[in-house]
């Protein structure tokens, strides 16, 4: 019989010959156990009384927004909501479900708030619709909202089911950061589509990524929304608006280089700019002032170094480092900035000293108002 005639089904074994032995290989990853899984913050109402639940909510959120109820709505008739935030690196992924309220970031708020990032929401269900300058965006499932924290709005919100992102400003900095334009816009279509899928791909997977995987999930998820919202924003004003963004780029790399120099002040930041004393305050009027601007990055720098346990300088020494002519004055401006003095920092492992979600004795408790006010530190 030939070898073509023989019927191997017949004869299983004989499949199996090889000429080398087989080795079975496993798929990398599966059952890789996790050692250091991410650990969230979660805020939930119904575990208070029903009429404490609302103006609990109202202290949580009090960090971005002044929150309402609806007029036809009693806030003794209790407020259901569940927000979960997982802090990536430098970027926090927010799920939240909630009933009907209303929103307002106040140009007061704004003045006076360390924090202007960028917010990018997809709702799952409802819909949102949130103004600015007499122009309403209308968000709901299947879009992608991109609002900026550093600048006023006011909205509404019916029952929704989202998925947020909170991004730092400067986390796009080495891709020229996302323009003006960019603020109060609703997208659609294919790229936006894109960046939804990956998202809720990101979501099905956080209790399962480790602490080592962070600072690539966060790399990934800002390319895709710098490339999903930069070719879609209204071009109306294009130059102005590259114009405003490279001096603010340039402004914000010369800021961040010269943190530790007394000679860091508005004069000098105008010098190198080459602009008036006139349009400097212009450029940073959202931000609260050219001065407040410096002050803000300032400790936020130090924020950094007292939590940094490589570095052995003690409070007064960083307090000096950054500029300030006591200890006294830097602890007072550093406790106005984050809530706790900097004395409640203790210094942590590599590693654990970005990890809000592992609190010490002694240090300060972790909220979402220090989660925002820390964001982009570690």
């Amino acid at each position: 019989m030939s070898d073509k005639d023989y019927d191997y089904r017949s004869n299983p074994a004989a499949t199996e010959r090889r000429r080398w032995p087989r080795v079975s290989q496993d798929p990398l990853g599966e059952g890789k156990a996790v050692k250091t899984a991410l650990v969230p913050l979660r805020f939930a109402s119904e575990e208070l009384p029903p009429h404490k639940q609302f103006q609990a909510w109202q202290e949580h959120m009090a960090v971005l927004s002044e929150t309402r109820l609806p007029d036809d709505v009693d806030p003794k008739d209790g407020f259901i909501v569940k927000q979960t935030v997982w802090h990536l690196d430098g970027m926090l992924f927010v799920q939240q479900t909630a009933p009907a309220f209303s929103y307002e970031r106040s140009p007061n708020m704004v003045r006076f708030s360390p924090i202007d990032h960028w917010q990018i929401t997809l709702l799952r269900a409802g819909r949102t619709w949130t103004g600015m300058d007499g122009r309403v965006a209308q968000n709901e499932p299947g879009r992608i909202e991109v609002r900026s924290l550093g600048h006023p709005f006011s909205g509404r919100a019916i029952a929704t089911d989202s998925l947020s992102l909170i991004v730092p400003v400067d986390l796009f900095a080495d891709r020229g950061g996302l323009t003006t334009a960019s603020h109060n816009v609703v997208l659609g279509g294919h790229r936006a589509k894109l960046l939804i899928d990956h998202l809720s791909s990101v979501e099905a997977n956080l209790e399962h990524f480790a602490q080592e995987d962070v600072p690539g999930i966060k790399d990934r998820l800002r390319e895709m929304i710098f490339d999903t919202i930069t070719p879609l924003v209204d071009r109306d004003g294009v130059n102005d608006q590259i114009s405003q963004l490279g001096l603010m780029t340039r402004a914000r790399r010369f800021i961040l280089s010269n943190l530790a120099s007394p000679a860091l002040t508005p004069d000098a930041l105008g010098r190198e700019l080459a602009i008036s004393r006139t349009r400097l305050y212009e450029l940073f009027e959202t931000s609260g002032g050219v001065a407040n601007y410096i002050r803000r990055r300032r400790l936020s720098a130090a924020h950094a170094m007292l939590a940094d346990p490589s570095d052995p300088r003690k409070i007064a020494e960083v307090g000096l480092a950054i500029g300030f002519d006591s200890a006294a004055n830097f602890s007072r401006a550093f406790t106005q900035q984050f809530g706790y003095s900097p004395s409640n920092i203790q210094k942590r492992s590599f590693g654990d000293h970005k990890r809000p979600d592992m609190p010490r004795d002694g240090t300060p408790k972790v909220t979402f108002e220090t989660l925002l006010r820390t964001l982009g530190l570690s």
